[in-house]
This record gives C-alpha cells, structure tokens and sequence, in this order.
C-alpha cells in the first residue's frame, strides 16, 4: 500500500475517532457551570449535585482499567459503536430526565460510553501511525482533549444564562448521533483480537481500589479528610489497589499490565503527567471561584475569560505535534513547564482589584504553556512501550490522570478552605470584633473575601511548587525506541514489523 494511499484511508478513522472524543468530552465539562441552575430546579443539595460529576468521575476511573482487555477481546469498529451508541443513549436519558435519579443514570451510562472511547483512540492512533509520525497524530488528538473541555464553560455559561440546563444535552445529543452515524460507514478495525479471559478478581480489586480512591479524593473536596467516609473510602481503595497491583503482576493475562512500569521512560513520563493535571486543576477550580464567588462575574463572562486560552491550545496542538516529531519531547516539556510555572506563581498575587485582562492573559499565556506538555510527554513515554503493551500503557496513562485530578482537586480546595480560614481567624483576631455581632456583618463580609482570596493564593503557592517538580523531572525525558523493535534489530538487523502500519479491515 503506498503512504499516500495508507494516508487516505487513516482520515475517515481520525476523524471519526476525534469527532467521538470531542462531544464526549465537551459533555464531561458543560455542567461544571450549570450545576447550582440544577441544584435548584432538581431540588436537590449541593453533595447530591455533586454526584453528576464524581459518578461520571467514578465509572470512568472503573472502566478505563477494562479498557486494555475490552481492545483486546472486542473488534475497533464494534467497540467504537458501542462506546459512541452508550454516550448517546446516556445523552437521552439526561435529557429528558423527569428527576435526579434518571438524570444521574444517564451521565453513568455517557461515562460508560467515554471511559471506553478515550483509550480506544489512543491504542488506534498508536497503532496506524508509525513512531516518527505520532508526534502529529497526537497533535490531532490534543484538538478534541484540549478544545472541548476548554469552550465547555464558556457555552455552558451562555446557555444557562439564557435557556434551561437541559438545552445542554440538546446540544450534544444531535453531536453524539452524528458521530455515531459517521463511525458507522467510516470505522475499521485495526487492532487485533483474540479470546482473551477476563480476570473477574482483578476487575473486582480494580473496581474497589481505583473506584474508592476516586470517590475519596473526590468527597474530600467537599467533606473534609476527616469524613469517616473519607477515610473508610481511601482505606479500602489504597488496600484494593495494592491486592490489585499484586494480582495483575502474578496473574497469565492481567486486565492492566502494570509490568508497563518495567519502562523507565513510560515510568517518568506518567508521573510528570500527574503532576501537570494537579496542578492545572488549580486554574479551572480556583480561578472560577475568585470570578464568580468573589468578583461577582456572571458565568458567562467566567466562560469567556477561558476562551482565547482554549482556542490558543486547540491552535498550538497539532503544531507541538509536529515539533515533537523533530525534536522530541523534552525541550517542548522544559519550555512548556517553565512558562506554566511563571503563570502559576502569578496567580498566586491575586487581589480584589486584579483587573480582567490581566487574568485573561496570564491564563491564555499558562494554557500556551500547557499546550506543549501533556500530548508530547505522554506519546514520549508510550512510544517506549512495546506494540502489545500500547492498549495498557494507554489506559495506565488515562486511569492515572484520573486519579491525579481528583486528588489535585481535593487537594487544593482542601488547602484553600483551610488557608482561608486560618487567614480569617487571625484578621478577626486582630480587628477584635465579636463574629457573632449582626453590627459586624458588614466586616466579615470583608474579612472572608479577603481570607478567601489568600486561600486561593496560597493554593497557587502549592500548584507553583508541582510545576516547578515536574519541570525538574523534565529535563530527564529522552527520546527512546519501542522496546521490542530495539531487540528485533539487536537480533536481526532488520527493521521491526511494528514500524509498519498495520491493514485496515472492516
């Protein structure tokens, strides 16, 4: 097959596989901002409503670990359309959800369909794309991980502004079946498939442990580290996940093969990633409380300050692909870490009259930074895997940026809840006044602004610090070849097969 001939024939797959991962991710975002609309047209609590993303949050981090042995066992085309066919369903369940309940099964069963979407696309660019040209192809990838869930606030905000939050799935569902009608003629099979056993013990500790470890992480945002829930839900996650590692190390065919971590690159290139998604987690969690709670923004102007950063990164993805390709990953990771970890320190100055445009290009200028950093790190560390690890590597990769936003998430609000009320204590303290006195409101009012805005601070304090980390780990990345072409041309002398695209099939 010629390349231009082999080229032709990845478009349909690309386009299929991108246009899947942008609506499911655009879907995972657009609540974030109509959540209180919810809460009080469902009439339901602020940790009931919470449900609607730590569920969604939940049944990804439980799927994404099948994912290795679902892309094994299940043909390309058959697992697109049952992922894309799932997100749809889930989108009419949400969407015409007469209450809470219906509205929180229909986001498990679109989680469903995204938890099995996301690895499937990357094993499928992994494998059509031969080592020297996936710095692009992830490039193509970053415009649906990175766009979506950027623009997600900002359409989001405009719509709950004027319309009903259930306008949000009638926006995606059209989105969902279009994709699926397009995969239907343009997807083929390009992995390959056997009679894989699934390991019923191994998907039982993986659920406990990844399951637990999401829900406490993600609950202790909002309840506290000393919630008894909390710590029983930590505990039995970091006791699964141990049996589980153990487990997936002994057993003949692991459902995730942690024997990935044997590759030193791979090794370094998802801890780096972690660090990257904890600490940007500090922007999309802090930044619209300040504008929001704080400066008194509406949603949409908040959506807005978000939108050249995005449009920046969806720009610069396929560039940083390219660049990648020439030049690999470490320099674009150095350059990218060093400008994301200025930005960060510089929102950690924020006052009450820091003004809007400053914000503006201080978060345009941090997501510059980010656009060279998460693609490139982690096609560096995979490309070190061999082609029958791709599909594990892939969903480790997922399954840990997983765990690291939630964490990242609980973290930092942690850290910002406390720090504010520390900072509350010790300005009450000194203005000597009664909190308790209605004659004082007036002054609490600005001691808890100003002691939320150094909660926030501080918080960026600590993400400057994981930036400035990873951007030490960087400097270790190094360009590596897949492991089993490097034994196949230390044995033969001959190119490896895995350089080689593989057939397209129906």
């Amino acid at each position: 097959m010629s390349e231009a001939t082999q080229n032709l024939r990845r478009v349909p797959i690309v386009a299929a596989l991108i246009m899947g991962a942008f609506v499911a991710l655009l879907a995972q975002t657009l609540l974030n901002v109509a959540l209180p609309k919810m809460m009080e047209d469902l009439e339901v609590s602020t940790n009931t409503i919470q449900w609607l993303t730590n569920g969604y949050l939940l049944t990804n981090g439980i799927l994404i670990p099948l994912s290795a042995f679902l892309i094994s066992r299940f043909s390309t085309r058959k697992l697109f359309l049952t992922a894309v066919g799932l997100f749809a369903i889930g989108t009419i369940v949400c969407a015409f959800a007469p209450e809470f309940s219906f509205l929180l099964t229909g986001r498990i069963i679109q989680a469903a369909g995204a938890g099995i979407l996301m690895p499937l696309m990357m094993v499928v660019f992994l494998t059509i794309f031969p080592v020297e040209e996936r710095g692009k192809a992830m490039g193509m990838m970053g415009l649906a991980m990175i766009f979506a869930p950027a623009i997600g606030p900002t359409l989001s905000g405009w719509v709950v502004e004027h319309y009903s939050w259930r306008v949000l799935f009638y926006i995606v569902l059209p989105l969902s079946i279009i994709s699926f009608i397009f995969g239907f003629f343009s997807m083929k099979n390009v992995t390959q498939t056997g009679k894989s056993k699934l390991d019923l013990l191994g998907v039982i500790l993986s659920t406990l442990g990844f399951g637990g470890l999401l829900y406490g992480f993600s609950d202790a945002g909002n309840d506290g580290w000393d919630s008894a829930t909390v710590i029983v839900s930590l505990a039995v996650g970091a006791v699964s996940l141990i049996l589980f590692v153990w487990r997936e190390a002994v057993v003949e065919k692991p459902i995730l093969d942690v024997r990935v971590f044997k590759y030193s690159m791979f090794s370094l290139t998802a801890f780096i990633n972690s660090i990257i998604t904890m600490a940007m987690f500090s922007g999309m969690i802090l930044l619209p409380i300040y504008l929001q709670t704080l400066r008194g923004f509406t949603p949409l102007e908040s959506g807005l300050l978000l939108l050249p950063g995005a449009i920046l990164m969806g720009i610069m993805s396929p560039i940083t692909g390219i660049i990648f390709d020439k030049i690999g990953a470490r320099w674009l990771a150095v350059v990218g870490l060093l400008i994301t970890t200025i930005t960060t320190y510089e929102f950690s100055t924020l006052t009450m009259e820091t003004s809007y445009s400053h914000i503006i290009i201080m978060y345009t200028a941090r997501m510059f930074g980010m656009s060279m950093l998460m693609m490139p790190i982690q096609t560096a560390g995979i490309n070190q895997l061999p082609r029958r690890l791709n599909s594990h590597g892939s969903a480790m990769s997922q399954t840990i940026r997983n765990v690291a936003g939630a964490l990242g998430t609980a973290l930092l609000v942690t850290i910002m809840t406390q720090a504010a009320e520390s900072r509350g204590a010790e300005l009450v303290k000194a203005a000597k006044i009664d909190p308790k006195d209605a004659a004082n409101a007036a002054q609490m009012q600005e001691i808890t602004t100003l002691a939320t805005v150094h909660g926030i601070n501080f918080s960026f304090v600590v993400a400057t610090w994981m930036t400035l980390a990873a951007l030490v780990l960087a400097f270790f990345i190094r360009r590596v070849a897949p492991a089993e072409d490097a034994k196949v041309v230390a044995s033969s002398g001959a190119g490896s097969a895995d350089s080689k695209s593989p057939a397209f099939s129906k």
